[in-house]
């Protein structure tokens, strides 16, 4: 019996160190498990993150894409339609809607030979001097303009060609912001290779807000001077053009001296 006993006690002390050694590899491998589980879950939450992220930027440059292509495409066939809206109209049409104010749109298109060459003088002198010789961006006054701004202490701004102005009117809206001046910059040299100087011309005259509820230059004439935009004379011509830059604010009756003005550069440029 004491031998048994003293046999078997030392069994157990041979055999405590593997049982200990034993637990205390399972405990590593647990901990090792627990901590390679978290890691991986981390990088799992990660890059999960990483992917819905460029799944958006890829989403932004796609619609960014669509868009600008619909632009591309809508130009193209402006080459011959005309169009029943634009942006900025819409966004006048929503603007009334949220502030509950009346609104009527009076808007009749009519062709350039429709129009009185002395409103389209007028026109260009008063907004686009060198019309004819760009290519839908003046960067000669682009450089003026912000040479005169940063002077000032502002940012840069204006400076916007007849085209880059109907690129507005068509595609965005009014508010100020260098995204529109970017998507004005991009777009406005494609709109001079699809529709040339005259088509132009005659989109911008028919489309822009000369007042409240007023687009075109058949409206405009008619709501001023009670007759049509091929009846225009050089002084209500030169008026119209005054009001160009904020017709919603600027009255056509207050504008005899910058009216004056266009009718200087007008006759400068010989017309």
């Amino acid at each position: 019996m004491p031998g048994r006993v003293l046999c078997g006690s030392r069994g157990k002390r041979g055999s405590s160190p593997r049982v200990r050694w034993g637990i205390e590899w399972k405990l590593a491998r647990a901990r090792f498990l627990a901590k390679t589980g978290k890691r991986a879950a981390v990088s799992g939450r990660s890059g999960w993150a990483a992917r819905l992220v460029s799944r958006i930027l890829l989403a932004l440059v796609a619609a960014v894409l669509a868009g600008y292509l619909f632009c591309c495409l809508a130009l193209v066939a402006l080459r011959w339609m005309r169009p029943w809206t634009t942006s900025v109209q819409m966004e006048r049409r929503v603007q009334a809607l949220i502030h509950h104010t009346p609104y009527r749109k009076r808007y009749e298109p009519v062709p350039l030979a429709s129009i009185s060459p002395n409103l389209q003088h007028a026109v260009i002198a008063a907004e686009d001097g060198r019309f004819y010789q760009h290519h839908g961006i003046d960067w000669q006054a682009v450089d003026e303009v912000v040479e005169k701004d940063l002077e000032q202490g502002r940012v840069g701004r204006g400076g916007s060609t007849i085209t880059q102005q109907l690129v507005k009117n068509l595609f965005a809206t009014t508010s100020r912001s260098w995204l529109r001046k970017i998507f004005e910059f991009s777009l406005a040299p494609v709109a001079e290779a699809i529709l040339g100087k005259q088509r132009i011309l005659d989109l911008y005259l028919n489309v822009i807000e000369w007042g409240p509820g007023i687009y075109g230059a058949q409206a405009a004439a008619g709501n001023y001077y009670h007759t049509s935009a091929a009846r225009l004379t050089r002084e209500q011509s030169a008026h119209l053009a005054a009001i160009i830059p904020n017709p919603r604010r600027r009255k056509v009756s207050r504008m005899n001296d910058y009216s004056a003005e266009i009718l200087l550069r007008m006759r400068q440029m010989g017309w």
